[in-house]
């Protein structure tokens, strides 16, 4: 009935409304339609150290096969003596005439990448100015002839997002270089004499005889922070090269080099209407250059401020209805689609929405084979369904990804000063305090942005740590000292470097010798190009959280789907101009990015903008409390379970049964555990 009513609404000013269940988009793919294993863009190669050692098509055509579904179009080799690269295509620029490798006039430089250049008109134009010339129209091309004029400083002229690899054979040396904040992935190691590389770990996990030993202190780190953080992999033998960085290879010598950092120091001075022009247009240019493309283009629509304001502008340029998609759940408080309608009535979009219903474990096996690694942020369930949705109808989708690091969206940035503030009181009466708010209830019922109980909770293990570390403060999942009781003594020595097997009297002393996984934000905070603790949090967000977490969910369930996304507030110039901004410009009292609600304010629905941040909560604790049960049990009490080396099986069934009795809210932890599980388990294979 809601769908017809939506579906012939006058008042609805050509929006169109269709709502989905997971269960109807699973009996479309088994009906024939695009599959979630459907196999966008991606590169691999290998370059062996030893030139007279013939780079093997067989292992690159598996090492490329093994990410077709990042480049479903088309593929491409090059070889030359020891070094082979390769490349999967999803056809977004110069269709017919893009595909990769791609060379200079001679031949000599030869290019694999993955991403998109949006400067590339202009970049192109100055190239020929400087005699090049070009073959194509596509932007790979102008990366090319950008390394011949200006070297491995190529990478500050370009605008986009991207992950390349350049081989240079007269200098027989390799360069490879990925984005500024990390849109793109691109993992690397130095196995049987070659360096590998690829989009993907999968890509040298095809490489016969990879090493494929967990990493113990990344799967220390992932627990407290739902991903592994780079460089680190889950796997002893690779690495991941940071954002911002470039890795060259030449002369059987690996080495990498940062090119790019965010500068808060120096902040913009003027008259406030001057400045508030000046953030508006580099806004709509971020948005404007970022719709550029060859194929069908839409925008994920979540009803935040961030993604309402980019199909604001997306509306406001396009000649055509913009194609909206949005996620929701059948729990009340988890779901807001209402306000993402509420936008898409506004500006008369073709909007889709998709309802996912408790079966988070029926995905776990797919979501688990595209990150490779263990994730345990559960908003890449409603991702997952959100792309497979936007692809059946697009090949590209701008989103509201990078507003929050921008212009700190986040509650914690306002928070953070209480929980200093609480860290003055005595450590006693902190303690007494805290053993009063753990007790309080579960509150899984709904997101911990509704739930002031549950943030009342959080509040004794935000005062243990530093504002250094301000995303370990509200959102891990385990503290240290859990982990240490949760650990075998086995598992807690490998942790620990160096300490041998501790007993269990002495477990809780342990978590002391382990490696803290909040140390590195913190020294990130403590060496910020910044003046001031917001300032300097938001630093840390974007070399930690958002390359570590939010990126890497948002790169792989897009390209799980062959989808690409597009994220305008993460262009680089506007995140150069936002951090000049002046820090009542972002968070005044309890509202965050002021400047961004107030220049959009007669723009967006006005229960839009002023808003909260939600995100893409995800009820848990309610469905592991219920049908989603003894699935779970299965998985992590099984006698064959592959994480029992690692975690008390007492420890374990403990978190099950509290969740399962609603005495303690344990779903994010529950899904952290499930996650490793499964990803061992599919190690194993």
């Amino acid at each position: 009935f809601y769908q017809a009513v939506t579906a012939f609404n006058p008042f609805n000013r050509g929006v169109r409304v269709k709502m989905e269940t997971s269960a109807e988009v699973f009996s479309r793919r088994r009906a024939g339609g695009s599959g979630y294993l459907a196999r966008m863009c991606g590169i691999s190669g290998k370059l062996y150290f030893d030139i007279e050692r013939p780079a093997n098509r067989e292992i690159l055509a598996a090492m490329n096969g093994a990410i077709t579904h990042r480049g479903p179009d088309s593929d491409g080799f090059h070889f030359d003596k020891n070094v082979g690269i390769a490349m999967r295509r999803l056809a977004i620029i110069d269709v017919r005439g893009g595909d990769q490798p791609v060379s200079n006039e001679d031949g000599s430089v030869w290019i694999v990448f993955n991403g998109e250049i949006y400067n590339h008109p202009a970049l192109r134009a100055e190239l020929e100015r400087r005699g090049h010339t070009f073959r194509t129209h596509s932007d790979t091309e102008c990366i090319v002839h950008a390394y011949e004029e200006y070297g491995d400083d190529c990478v500050r002229h370009l605008r986009g997002m991207f992950a390349f690899a350049i081989w240079d054979a007269r200098r027989r040396r390799l360069f490879i270089a990925r984005d500024r904040v990390g849109k793109k992935p691109l993992y690397y190691a130095e196995h049987d004499g070659a360096l590998l590389f690829g989009s993907e770990l999968k890509c040298l996990l095809q490489y016969p005889g990879f090493p494929r030993e967990p990493d113990p202190v990344a799967l220390h780190h992932y627990l407290t922070l739902q991903c592994v953080p780079d460089p680190l992999t889950a796997l002893r033998a690779a690495r991941k090269l940071p954002p911002a960085h470039t890795l060259v290879c030449e002369g059987g010598r690996v080495t990498t080099a940062r090119y790019w950092d965010l500068d808060y120091r120096e902040k913009l001075t003027g008259p406030a209407p001057e400045l508030r022009e000046r953030v508006r247009a580099k806004i709509e240019e971020s948005v404007r250059i970022r719709l550029m493309s060859e194929v069908p283009l839409g925008a994920h629509l979540s009803g935040g401020v961030d993604s309402s304001v980019i199909v604001a502008l997306m509306a406001g340029m396009s000649t055509r209805p913009v194609k909206t998609f949005s996620i929701g759940f059948e729990e009340a408080a988890f779901n807001e689609t209402d306000h993402a309608r509420a936008v898409a009535e506004r500006f008369g979009t073709e909007h889709e929405e998709f309802i996912v219903r408790p079966d988070a474990l029926e995905v776990l096996g797919p979501l688990v084979e595209h990150f490779d690694e263990p994730f345990a942020d559960p908003a890449a369930i409603p991702l997952w369904y959100l792309s497979k949705l936007t692809r059946q109808h697009v090949t590209v989708a701008l989103n509201g990804d990078g507003g929050d690091e921008a212009f700190a969206g986040y509650q914690r940035y306002y928070a953070d000063r209480v929980a200093d503030l609480y860290r003055l009181v005595p450590r006693v009466l902190r303690d007494g305090l805290d053993a009063v708010l753990r007790r309080l209830p579960g509150g899984g019922d709904k997101p911990v942005e509704k739930s002031p109980l549950a943030a009342l909770r959080k509040f004794g293990q935000a005062a243990s740590f530093t504002s250094g570390a301000s995303v370990v403060r509200w959102g891990s999942y385990f503290t240290e000292a859990e982990k240490a009781a949760l650990y075998t003594p086995e598992f807690a020595a490998e942790c620990a470097t160096g300490v041998s097997p501790v007993s269990a009297e002495h477990r809780r002393d342990a978590c002391a010798t382990f490696p803290a996984s909040h140390l590195a934000m913190e020294r990130t905070f403590a060496s910020a190009l910044a003046g001031n603790r917001l300032d300097r949090t938001l630093y840390t967000d974007l070399h930690h959280y958002l390359p570590h977490a939010l990126l890497v969910k948002a790169d792989r369930m897009a390209m799980a789907h062959s989808l690409e996304a597009r994220s305008p507030f993460l262009d680089h110039e506007l995140l150069e101009l936002a951090a000049r901004l002046p820090e009542r410009w972002k968070v005044r009292g309890t509202t965050t990015k002021w400047i961004l609600r107030d220049l959009y304010r007669d723009v967006l629905p006005e229960r839009i903008a002023g808003r909260g941040k939600l995100g893409f909560s995800v009820p848990l604790a309610s469905w592991f409390a219920g049908p989603q049960i003894a699935a779970v049990r299965d998985l992590l009490l099984a006698p064959d379970s592959r994480t029992r080396a690692l975690f008390r099986r007492e420890k374990v069934t403990q978190l099950v049964e509290e969740n399962r009795t609603r005495r303690a809210d344990h779903g994010k932890k529950l899904w952290a555990l499930l996650c490793l599980e499964m990803w061992m388990r599919k190690l194993a294979v």
